[in-house]
């Protein structure tokens, strides 16, 4: 399967802190890939700088195998990644209706599947709030709001940086459902999430980062079942 997104032997830096070590990874088209690994091992480094956010100090980043090393997160997303970022980054003082409105557009290839109403009956919580300001809603709505405003862009790829965090486990159970329902959708997902056991079962493949390297890779079914390493690594 050719490869959306990839990345190949790919370093970052901040400042004199060597971040990413040489990872090298690949989300084919229609594939859900877990990124696990503890606090400051570089996932968020590695989303940031697969999206252009953060400059790659060495090695190759390709979008269905053209050379993107360097582009600006305008670009990545134009060309069919959807992002929501730790903290979900949703406008507090727009209305969840014009959060929504305001990033809708086809996919890089006319697609037009994500709909205003199709994303009205995934989150029915929003279409009671459509009104309300950002700030008004609750955490859970905030997340469901930055899932939704990624999802009008129609990617190709969405990347979720911990959508779960600090929700109330019925909000947790919700957001799971939602993001089976997306990858039963065909699109390709890139998932961080603290909850190690809901990564691997909502996902294809996974691969585990400690200290900017990859130290373990697989399929995700196989990975469950190493629980040793898993708590080596990871501390589950």
């Amino acid at each position: 399967m050719s490869a959306l997104l990839g990345l190949a032997d790919v370093h970052a830096r901040y400042g004199d802190s060597h971040v990413l070590r040489g990872v090298s990874l690949e989300i084919p088209a229609g594939v859900s890939l877990g990124l696990l690994g503890r606090n400051g091992m570089g996932k968020t480094t590695l989303i940031r700088t697969a999206m252009g956010y953060v400059r790659a100090a060495g090695g190759r980043i390709t979008w269905q195998a053209r050379d993107v090393t360097g582009a600006p997160p305008e670009r990545m997303a134009r060309l069919g990644i959807g992002y929501v970022p730790e903290g979900r980054g949703i406008f507090p003082n727009l209305s969840v209706r014009e959060n929504l409105v305001m990033t809708a557009r086809p996919g890089p290839e006319g697609a037009r599947d994500w709909t205003f109403e199709r994303v009205m009956a995934t989150f029915p919580r929003l279409a009671e709030r459509l009104e309300h300001g950002g700030q008004q809603l609750s955490g859970g709505e905030q997340q469901m709001l930055a899932i939704g405003r990624a999802l009008m862009t129609n990617p190709r790829l969405l990347i979720l940086d911990e959508a779960t965090e600090g929700l109330a486990p019925l909000i947790v159970a919700e957001i799971w459902r939602v993001i089976a329902e997306i990858r039963g959708t065909g699109i390709a997902t890139l998932i961080v999430d603290r909850n190690a056991r809901a990564v691997l079962a909502h996902t294809d493949r996974a691969v585990v980062l400690e200290k900017g390297v990859i130290v373990m890779a697989g399929d995700s079914t196989a990975l469950a079942t190493e629980t040793e390493a898993l708590a080596r690594h990871l501390g589950v």
